[in-house]
């Protein structure tokens, strides 16, 4: 039995991502635009990434928002699976990165699907409409509750709402943690146990991006 070591989850996360994820020109080509601009390596990987179109195309996800936009990664792979009368919009605080998304989503060819709010997700939630039918939360972990807030605001019933990185390498067991993602991801679990109008559940998992996990929940 191999040992459960960080190469080996790499090694078994790329055996899934060649086995069942396989290749796409546009989303390598973003990687390596976010690469050429130096952007920080933390998009969700191949497998997360197919995760998230799945469940877009198995929930009919007409209408997306993604709180966290970064180089455009994830966002390509949602605006494929909204289909061509779909929409996106995602929100991004840093207007370089934007940037770099912008460019590398209108290659990808779905550009007419995406919109880029450039701003603080703060700022930025309050002016959308409402009646988005999946929010993909991955942006500062200290504001997960504000956006938790929104995505139940500009939800409905049935809504799914995804948030990344709650595994924080097992540190959200530690009460006493003064780190303020780790706090920040405790307060929003917590919110998803306790608020009324979500159902939720999360999953650790290990992989290319370590020892991490998502949390997945429904507006009820």
């Amino acid at each position: 039995m191999a040992e459960s070591t960080p190469q080996n989850w790499r090694a078994t996360d790329d055996y899934l991502a060649e086995t069942l994820v396989g290749h796409d020109a546009a989303l390598e080509a973003a990687l390596a635009a976010q690469r050429a601009a130096g952007l920080p390596e933390i998009e969700v990987a191949p497998v997360a990434g197919k995760l998230l179109n799945l469940l877009v195309r198995i929930s009919g996800a007409r209408r997306v928002l993604e709180i966290g936009t970064l180089g455009g990664y994830s966002t390509i792979w949602m605006a494929q699976a909204v289909g061509e009368t779909g929409r996106v919009i995602t929100v991004e605080a840093d207007a370089d990165n934007a940037a770099v998304a912008r460019t590398s989503i209108d290659a990808a060819g779905v550009g007419d699907r995406v919109e880029i709010r450039v701003g603080r997700a703060a700022d930025v939630l309050p002016t959308l409409v409402g009646g988005f039918d999946l929010v993909f939360i991955d942006a500062d972990k200290e504001s997960n509750t504000i956006y938790l807030d929104w995505a139940a605001r500009l939800g409905h019933p049935g809504t799914i709402v995804v948030v990344d990185n709650v595994g924080r390498s097992g540190d959200i067991v530690d009460a006493s943690s003064s780190d303020p993602m780790v706090v920040g991801t405790r307060e929003a679990l917590r919110m998803l146990g306790e608020d009324p109008r979500f159902d939720a559940t999360a999953l650790q998992t290990v992989g290319a991006k370590g020892w991490d996990g998502f949390a997945l929940a429904v507006v009820v």
